[in-house]
């Protein structure tokens, strides 16, 4: 059925009734149906509305009396106490155009850092505004806060423009090849298509490859595990162990000097020479099992030497 159609269809249909499965609207004067108006209740007056900032769905009300005031008694005196009022009372400017900015940005870009950066922004805003003109300051000082967080960005990003210029033209051309292959291009189609050498496109994606970084305390994936403690430099000396390497070293040293004269020569042979039971009873002139009750006896004043070391 068409919508003319349909028109004529639904005027048939006796008032307030609606075909099945069709929500019954009530049309204003008579819109769309031809029949009587129906009735509406008188429109509920609004304070005017105005936009802010580049969001068309983003509205702020108009300045009150208070508001006008303050602007008024900054424009004379120019005041520090004035500008921090104003500053106060359009902060949350700066956080809205802060969020909207932050959507298209790294995770790695801290939303506080934008809020800071658009500060300034809203200060330099206020204190250019010229309160005489016909020009709502939401809209001006959204431009302002915007265009300083960008310029902070810029200023902090330590790849050229150029190479982000260049990384935008390989994405646009890799979904333009995409969607013409109907799968992923390889460098030398990238290459053909942006009409550059593939050594030049294959130099892009080096640089590329140190623009994004990642904080260590981000978590890895799904395992809830920070980045930092997946990363382990094997070639690295643990501290906290050398520490504790150093430590028992020293606490031994001073164990086995307070030995007797045989027991410290066991365990030097055994231990530190690699001497066997019998080899070191040939050179003390006992026998094998000797060696053993003598060693068996050292270690038993070492580790008891050792765990009094530990409580103290």
């Amino acid at each position: 059925m068409t919508y003319p159609s349909a028109v004529h269809w639904l005027r048939g249909l006796p008032a307030g009734t609606a075909p099945e499965g069709v929500v019954p609207h009530p049309f204003a004067d008579g819109e769309h149906t031809g029949g009587p108006a129906s009735p509406v209740e008188e429109p509920v007056a609004t304070p005017h509305l105005t936009l802010v900032g580049d969001a068309p769905d983003e509205r702020v009300v108009e300045p009150d009396p208070e508001t006008s005031a303050l602007w008024a008694e900054y424009a004379a005196s120019r005041s520090k106490a004035c500008r921090d009022r104003l500053i106060l009372h359009y902060a949350p400017v700066v956080a809205r155009v802060a969020a909207r900015v932050g959507m298209r940005l790294p995770r790695t870009v801290e939303q506080a850092d934008l809020v800071s950066y658009g500060m300034f922004g809203l200060i330099d805003a206020i204190e250019k505004f010229d309160a005489g003109r016909e020009v709502k300051f939401e809209s001006y000082a959204a431009a302002r806060i915007r265009g300083a967080i960008i310029d902070e960005l810029r200023a902090s990003d330590w790849v050229p423009r150029s190479v982000r210029t260049k990384a935008r033209a390989i994405d646009q051309a890799h979904a333009e090849l995409e969607a013409t292959l109907h799968r992923a291009p390889t460098d030398e189609e990238t290459a053909a298509h942006l009409q550059i050498p593939v050594r030049e496109l294959r130099a892009v994606y080096a640089k590329l490859a140190t623009v994004n970084v990642s904080a260590l305390d981000d978590m890895a994936g799904d395992r809830g595990v920070p980045f930092k403690d997946t990363l382990r430099d094997h070639a690295c000396v643990d501290p906290a162990g050398a520490l504790d390497a150093a430590e028992t070293k020293h606490l031994l040293a001073r164990a086995i000097e307070q030995l007797g004269d045989r027991e410290r020569i066991v365990v030097v042979l055994y231990y530190y020479e690699g001497m066997t039971l019998a080899e070191i009873g040939r050179v003390l002139g006992v026998t094998e099992s000797r060696v053993s009750q003598m060693h068996t006896g050292a270690m038993l004043r070492l580790r008891t030497r050792l765990r009094e070391a530990e409580r103290a």
